[in-house]
């Protein structure tokens, strides 16, 4: 089940990132990203209100050592997304989505040293074709100026980010994991929730203290932003699920497909036209699936 609930979590993420680019038209980039948070949050909260009151669910019970688990993966979080727009503004887009991408082994790696779920041998060889092809179809077949380009800030700040989304899906499935007494479903939502208004609450904080005007544009864009809440919570709801169900590392190798849906989005809407290293690179992403998916 995990592999369809991991795939339409990918999907509603590009459709939460592609609003999310619309609205810089409107808003900061810092304000675009708390949208996410803003509208996800209360949105998470009827979610979890119509299903733990309205339908009469068991609440999950929850462990003293839930709540700094939680607390991290929300920092985690917040701290990537911020070294990933840093990034882009020192130098480059490219150059930074690749280095991020590192999320896939650092994910593996810390799965395997933190909560005992590591790949199995042949799984590190596709999480690593998975690595390569990515980074081989974000950068547009320049890999080899990547590579000299690694020691710049922006590539530095491409991996600290890396290691912050590692951080956040080792951390939301330790905390989905350790909540006890409901079905997989119930404890992702409940894992959401808490932490998209713990998210919420320290960007609130932070704005209150640097820019009150962001959070007033924030709630002026409401009719764009709302639509990104709605593809966030969407989205975050998958990841926290597949997470509840199977190996972090497992799930964010087989996420890196968004990067193959948004390419084949843009050429079936767009009338993209890509060349064959594209497809090539697609292809080591597919390969590099398989392999960690069926024998990881």
């Amino acid at each position: 089940m995990w592999i369809p609930i991991t795939l339409a979590a990918a999907t509603f993420q590009i459709l939460r990132t592609s609003r999310q680019h619309e609205l810089r038209s409107v808003l900061s980039t810092g304000a675009a990203g708390f949208v996410r948070y803003a509208y996800g949050a209360p949105l998470a909260l009827l979610l979890s209100l119509g299903l733990f009151v309205g339908l009469g669910r068991d609440v999950p019970s929850i462990p003293d050592r839930f709540w700094p688990i939680i607390g991290v993966a929300a920092v985690c979080q917040i701290l990537a997304t911020l070294a990933l727009l840093r990034s882009f503004k020192l130098r480059d887009f490219a150059v930074g989505t690749v280095y991020s991408k590192s999320e896939v082994l650092i994910v593996a790696g810390l799965a395997a040293i933190g909560l005992g779920t590591p790949l199995a041998p042949i799984g590190w060889i596709g999480a690593v074709l998975v690595t390569v092809g990515v980074a081989w179809l974000a950068s547009s077949g320049s890999l080899a100026m990547l590579l000299r380009r690694a020691g710049d800030p922006a590539a530095l700040m491409g991996l600290v980010a890396g290691a912050g989304f590692a951080g956040a899906a080792i951390g939301i499935r330790a905390a989905s994991r350790a909540l006890t007494g409901a079905p997989s479903f119930d404890r992702a939502v409940a894992t959401l929730t808490i932490l998209l208004v713990v998210q919420t609450a320290i960007n609130a904080i932070w704005f209150l203290s640097t820019d009150r005007h962001e959070i007033t544009a924030t709630a002026r864009a409401w009719k764009p932003a709302l639509w990104v809440g709605v593809f966030s919570l969407l989205g975050s709801i998958g990841w926290a699920w597949a997470f509840t169900l199977e190996s972090a590392a497992k799930v964010r190798t087989l996420g890196q497909v968004e990067l193959i849906i948004a390419f084949g989005v843009a050429h079936v809407t767009m009338g993209d036209r890509h060349t064959r290293g594209d497809y090539l690179a697609s292809a080591t992403v597919l390969a590099g699936v398989v392999v960690v998916t069926v024998f990881g």
